[in-house]
């Protein structure tokens, strides 16, 4: 099952290959099953825009891009040629959910604690 199509993917992005297409088509049966194991509530259209985005991110912006998608820092220099890069959420090619995409789907930064133990405790009032 997934929330959206290889064409859904890519309006707005770029032309998929044939090949790619195949591949979005796979990455977007697994986006489906991260997305549910953090919220299988959200809104359909947040799940798809979800699923674009993860699956954006893992086929990259193709050959003409010298920064990887999802980089928050890089380096480029030339003639002694160097190149790094820091990746804010994962690495090139993974599918994961961002921190905004997190928010998107309602399960970001929240702090909170449980105890297993509170359900032992019996109120005889």
């Amino acid at each position: 099952m997934a929330y959206a199509t290889y064409t859904d993917v890519a309006a707005g992005f770029r032309d998929l290959t044939a090949a790619e297409q195949t591949k979005a088509t796979a990455m977007l049966s697994e986006a489906a099953l991260i997305i549910d194991a953090y919220a299988s509530t959200a809104d359909a259209e947040v799940k798809k825009t979800v699923s674009c985005r993860m699956v954006r991110r893992a086929l990259g912006a193709g050959d003409d891009n010298i920064f990887p998608m999802g980089a928050s820092q890089g380096t480029v220099t030339a003639l002694g040629y160097s190149q790094s890069f820091t990746l804010a959420g994962g690495t090139t090619g993974e599918i994961y959910l961002s921190k905004l995409e997190k928010k998107l789907l309602g399960v970001g930064d929240r702090i909170g604690s449980y105890s297993p133990t509170e359900e032992l405790v019996v109120d005889n009032d």
